[in-house]
């Protein structure tokens, strides 16, 4: 007699048993939620430089070659994807055929011996008749909501009853559910986008290209079922085509619409962060030409022909800027306006040969406003004035621009693009230094009742330009009720401006330590100082004149702004532009973000699945109940119920 022995087990099948298994899939499950936290944690899509500030020279590399910085379309996050679809489509495969048998079967042939053997089982005398019996447990059983069959034997009879099979569909339901979602994801993943690269031989396109420059092998096809790409819009501007991110390349999307930023808001809260920002876009549609009118914020979508359109973020690096030129030499230079982008340089002849180069704007600045003086030293022109104020303040835009004039030297200035409260009053501030290594010094510009920094220029040129300054002169002693007096008051004004135009009160004090006895110094000065602040005040009035307002009687109420006027004129000195930029408006870029996904439908219904598969697994029990009816009176009747 030959012994039988068991058949082998191929590799093929041991494969399939591990892929299969449960372990093997949690595993992955594991792994994918570990990758989902790293992709939480670590901001995604960013630019290269910021990885570069935020994890240095040794990680940044590292972590880029992982695929960190892009986890949910990096490599082996595709294909953990993919073996968690293969590995819950085998295990459906393998238990579909028991289970389905499983939940057929009512088990009406189970032996008596085997129904001893559960834990809830009674045995009862019965007390009715023999053929009364199973109608009367029949009806039991139906009012209770089971199913059942009925199995006569030769001694006995059987009725197997159960009800709450819909446990093992929850089953299904839910593994069912994991591969639609998992489908979904790579669906949405750049495993489309891989395939086209390899199957159409598309390239990325590196470099500084415009979109006309880029060719056809950069260009995705416009009836592309799977992409995600972001569209970048300047203010005013319009775009058809989306930019598709390939490692350090683009592929060019183009849409079947066009989007038109009109204008772009953004709100923040004093700490500098982003309170609310939208996109005010007008999209015509290429076919149709349909306009839609949209204000796109975060969460607020749109969606057209199939593309939907989130709100991805904004970019302030590089604006346009519209900026006023203010002359501030000793010429007649009206103010007029500008547009720059940052990063430009251009020569501005009107004011004398020189060179502007925008070099840097931020639309928040968040300052410590009580801190002590730090380089860099952008909180001391704020002086004593700050100490009642808030810890911390979003100062507003800032822009930096470098003066060169024609012998090639260059200064720095640091503007604020808002009015800055110092003790409960409004300036302009701007800040100049010669290098990088040097403090700052700061000009604070005084605002007027009108919330105007015209006035202040106006009232600069009136002391500073001979021409006005002599009819400034001539309104001041005309104000005299002594005519005797204005002549010699005429030469004293006159003199006194000269002085402070050309050396601020530094040169006015040395004049009258050269030129006035010790013992009347300090009475000289604080008459030259009373003048230059009349002066003021008269040119002042010259200023509200030439705008048309009415002309004010002098009291104390305006006394605190003709002393913010006259130190301004004297940090004017020490400012050294022949001409002052301020930003009246910049217009910023919006990201949108374009995505075509053919797997958030399957990603939806998995996750209705699989809600539905778990409150069946949890909820819905299955339950079995069993009534044997034995035909020999002396052993009685048993009713088994699991």
């Amino acid at each position: 007699m030959t012994q039988r022995t068991a058949p082998r087990v191929g590799f093929m099948d041991d494969l399939i048993e591990l892929l299969s298994s449960m372990r093997f899939a949690i595993s992955l499950l594991t792994i994918l939620a570990i990758a989902s936290i790293i992709g939480t944690v670590v901001p995604q899509d960013q630019s290269a430089d910021d990885y570069l500030r935020q994890f240095g020279q040794f990680w940044n590399p590292v972590f880029s070659w992982v695929g960190l910085y892009a986890v949910y379309n990096s490599g082996w996050f595709i294909a953990i994807l993919a073996f968690l679809v293969l590995s819950t489509t085998l295990c459906i495969i393998r238990q579909f055929t028991p289970m389905l048998r499983e939940m057929r079967s009512f088990r009406e042939h189970a032996r008596e011996a085997s129904l001893r053997h559960f834990s809830h089982r009674a045995s009862l005398e019965p007390t009715l008749p023999p053929e009364k019996r199973s109608a009367a447990a029949v009806a039991y059983i139906i009012g209770a909501g089971f199913r059942f069959r009925i199995d006569e034997r030769e001694d006995s009879t059987l009725i197997a009853a159960k009800k709450g099979s819909l446990n093992h569909i929850g089953y299904f339901l839910a593994h069912g559910a994991i591969v639609l979602i998992c489908l979904g994801g790579l669906l949405d993943s750049n495993l489309p986008l891989a395939l086209q690269m390899s199957l159409y031989g598309k390239t990325p396109v590196t470099g500084k290209k415009t979109f006309a420059e880029v060719p056809a092998s950069g260009r995705l096809e416009p009836g592309n079922w799977s992409f995600r790409g972001n569209i970048y819009i300047p203010e005013g501007m319009a775009s058809g085509n989306a930019m598709v991110y390939v490692d350090n390349g683009i592929l060019l999307q183009p849409l079947p619409f066009t989007v038109e930023l009109k204008r772009f808001h953004i709100d923040y809260y004093e700490s500098g962060m982003a309170k609310r920002y939208a996109s005010d876009v007008v999209i015509t549609d290429n076919r149709s030409k349909e306009v839609f009118e949209r204000t796109l914020e975060v969460n607020k979508p749109f969606e057209h022909r199939g593309i939907t359109l989130y709100q991805g973020g904004y970019d302030d690096s590089a604006p346009l800027l519209n900026l006023t030129v203010h002359g501030m030499s000793a010429s007649e230079h009206p103010a007029f306006p500008i547009e720059r982008k940052v990063g430009e340089s251009i020569p501005l002849d009107s004011t004398g040969g020189h060179t502007l180069e925008i070099t840097g704007f931020s639309s928040v600045n968040v300052e410590n406003l009580t801190a002590p003086n730090k380089k860099p030293n952008r909180t001391s022109f704020l002086g004593s004035g700050s100490r009642g104020a808030e810890n911390v303040r979003n100062l507003g835009p800032l822009y930096t621009y470098i003066l060169r004039d024609p012998a090639g030297q260059a200064r720095e200035y640091i503007n604020y693009m808002n009015p800055v409260m110092i003790a409960g009053r409004p300036y302009l501030i701007s800040g100049v230094r010669t290098s990088q290594t040097d403090d700052i010094s700061w000009l604070r510009i005084p605002l007027d009742d009108d919330g105007s920094v015209e006035t202040w220029f106006s009232i600069r040129q009136s002391f500073f330009v001979p021409e006005r300054r002599a009819a400034l002169v001539e309104r001041f002693i005309s104000h005299t009720s002594k005519k005797d007096e204005q002549e010699s008051l005429k030469t004293v004004a006159g003199h006194v401006l000269t002085l402070f135009t050309k050396g601020g009160l530094e040169a006015i004090e040395h004049f009258s330590e050269t030129n006035v006895p010790e013992d009347k110094r300090e009475e000289a000065n604080m008459v030259f100082i009373q003048a230059l602040q009349n002066l003021a005040w008269e040119a002042w009035m010259m200023a509200r004149e030439a705008a048309g307002k009415s002309v004010l009687e002098p009291n104390e109420y305006y006394a605190p702004y003709i002393r913010d006027v006259f130190f301004a004129l004297t940090a004017n000195l020490r400012y050294g532009a022949p001409f002052y930029l301020q930003l009246t408006d910049y217009k910023q870029a919006t990201i949108l973000q374009a995505t075509r996904s053919p797997g958030k439908p399957l990603v939806y219904l998995g996750s209705l699945l699989l809600v539905l598969g778990v409150f069946a697994m949890l909820y819905t029990r299955e339950r079995r109940l069993f009534v044997l009816f034995k035909k020999r009176r002396s052993t009685g009747g048993d009713v088994v119920r699991s």
